[in-house]
C-alpha cells in the first residue's frame, strides 16, 4: 500500500535539485498581492473566533481548549499514519493541566511525550525556540530511543542521509532528499535565529514558512512532520496571542492530506518562490477556523439548551432524550419515539414533553394533530 510521508534513511544518492540546493536558499519569496485577500479573511475569522471564546465562561474555554489540543495531537499523528487513542490523549492533557481526569484512560509514555511537546509549544509560545528545546521535544517523542522496530538518534540532530519515500521495499519512490547531515547544524542555527527574531512579517505567514523550512531541513531521524506542525502551532499561538487552542489545524490538514503532501513535494522540488505553499497554508487555516466556528455555535447552542432545561428538575428520561436530540438525532421527535427512547408510556412521554415545552427547551413543529412533532428550541421547523 502506497504511503506518502513514510520517513527513513537510505544510502543511495539522488541526482536532483531540491529547494535547499537552489542558490540563495533559504531566502524564500512570495507574491504578497496573491495572499493579501485570503490573509485578511483568515485574520478576521481569527479575531471573531477568539472574541467569541473570550466572552464564554472559564469552564467552556477550558473544555474547548482541551478538545482542540487533543484533536491537534491525534490528527497530527494520523497524518503520519499513526492512530492514537483519543481518550489517552485527553487524559494526559487533563493531568498535565491539573484538570479533572477521573475515569479517563491510563496513558502510555509515548502519548505523554506528544502531549508534553504540544503543551510546551503552545503554553510556552512566548519563549525562544532553541536547540535544547527541540532536543527535549524529540526525546519526549521517542522515550525508548526507537521508531517502530528501528533504533534512532534521539535528542540530537541526525547523522545520516534522509529521504522521504513511499512504496514497497525494493520499489520505493523517492519524494524528497533532505540536506546532508553535515549541513543540519548550520541550517538549524539559521532557522532558529530567524524564528526567534522580530520581523515585519504577519505571524500566520511566519507559521507557514516555519513549517516548510523545518520539514525541508528534516533535522531529526524521525518525528519531523509532527515537530513542524508543533512549531506552526507555536507561531499560531503567538498570532492568536493566547495559549489556549480553539481550533486544530492538523485536523484540517489530515482532511486535505493528499494535497498537503503534493504541495510539500512540489515546493521542495521547486524554486525559492513559495507562493503556492503559502496560499494553501493560509486557505487551509481559513477552513480550519470556519470549522471551529461551526463547532463553537453547536457547543453554545447545547449550553443554552441545558441552561433552559436546568431551570427546573430534569428527570432521567428527559436527560436521556435531550442527549439523543443533541447528538445529531435523525428525523422528528414525537411521543411515540420519546417513549421508546425513554422506555416509558406515551402518557409519561407526553407529560415530560409538556414540561420541556414550558421551559422553552422544545418547540412544536408546524404540523399538528397526529403529525405533531417537536424539535429543540432554535432549530428549523
Amino acid at each position: 500500500m502506497r504511503r506518502i510521508g513514510l520517513l527513513f534513511s537510505a544510502g543511495n544518492a539522488v541526482i536532483m535539485n531540491y529547494v535547499h540546493q537552489v542558490p540563495g536558499w533559504p531566502a524564500f519569496t512570495w507574491d504578497a498581492a496573491i495572499l493579501e485577500q485570503t490573509l485578511a479573511s483568515v485574520r478576521c475569522r481569527q479575531g471573531r473566533l477568539l472574541g467569541q471564546m473570550t466572552a464564554q465562561g472559564f469552564q467552556l474555554q477550558a473544555e474547548s481548549g482541551l478538545k482542540n489540543l487533543a484533536a491537534e495531537i491525534v490528527q497530527s499523528s494520523a497524518i503520519e499514519g499513526e492512530h492514537l487513542d483519543q481518550e489517552q490523549v485527553r487524559s494526559s492533557i487533563a493531568r498535565h493541566l491539573g484538570m479533572e481526569a477521573g475515569g479517563l484512560a491510563p496513558v502510555s509514555r509515548y502519548v505523554d511525550g506528544l502531549v508534553e511537546m504540544m503543551l510546551d509549544a503552545t503554553r510556552q509560545c512566548d519563549k525562544p525556540l532553541t536547540e535544547a528545546r527541540l532536543f527535549g521535544w524529540h526525546t519526549a517523542l521517542f522515550p525508548m530511543g526507537r521508531s517502530g522496530m528501528r533504533d534512532i538518534t534521539v535528542g540530537a540532530w541526525r547523522t545520516g542521509p534522509m529521504h522521504v519515500v513511499s512504496g514497497r521495499l525494493g520499489r520505493e519512490k523517492i519524494h524528497f532528499e533532505a540536506p546532508t547531515a553535515d549541513r543540519v547544524s548550520r541550517e538549524m542555527a539559521s532557522f532558529l535565529q530567524w524564528f526567534n527574531s522580530s520581523q515585519a512579517l504577519d505571524p500566520v505567514l511566519k507559521a507557514a514558512m516555519a513549517h516548510l523550512w523545518f520539514v525541508t531541513v528534516h533535522p531529526f531521524d524521525d518525528g519531523n512532520g509532527r515537530m513542524a506542525r508543533a512549531i506552526s502551532e507555536m507561531a499560531l499561538s503567538r498570532a492568536d496571542q493566547t495559549t489556549e487552542r480553539f481550533y486544530s489545524m492538523s485536523s484540517q490538514i489530515e482532511a486535505e492530506r493528499k494535497r498537503y503532501y503534493e504541495l510539500l513535494e512540489s515546493t521542495q522540488k521547486g524554486t525559492l518562490d513559495i507562493t503556492r505553499w503559502m496560499l494553501w497554508f493560509v486557505e487551509c487555516l481559513d477552513r480550519t477556523i470556519a470549522r471551529a466556528e461551526e463547532t463553537l455555535h453547536s457547543v453554545l447552542r447545547k449550553a443554552q439548551i441545558w441552561e433552559r432545561a436546568n431551570q427546573g428538575m430534569v428527570n432521567d428520561r428527559q436527560r436521556k432524550v435531550m442527549n439523543r436530540l443533541l447528538d445529531d438525532f435523525k428525523g422528528e421527535l414525537n411521543t411515540s419515539k420519546y417513549s421508546k427512547i425513554a422506555k416509558c408510556s406515551t402518557d409519561t412521554a407526553l407529560r415530560d414533553i409538556r414540561e420541556l415545552l414550558e421551559r422553552g427547551v422544545l418547540e412544536k413543529n408546524r404540523a399538528g394533530g397526529r403529525s405533531t412533532s417537536y424539535r429543540l428550541a432554535g432549530g428549523r421547523a
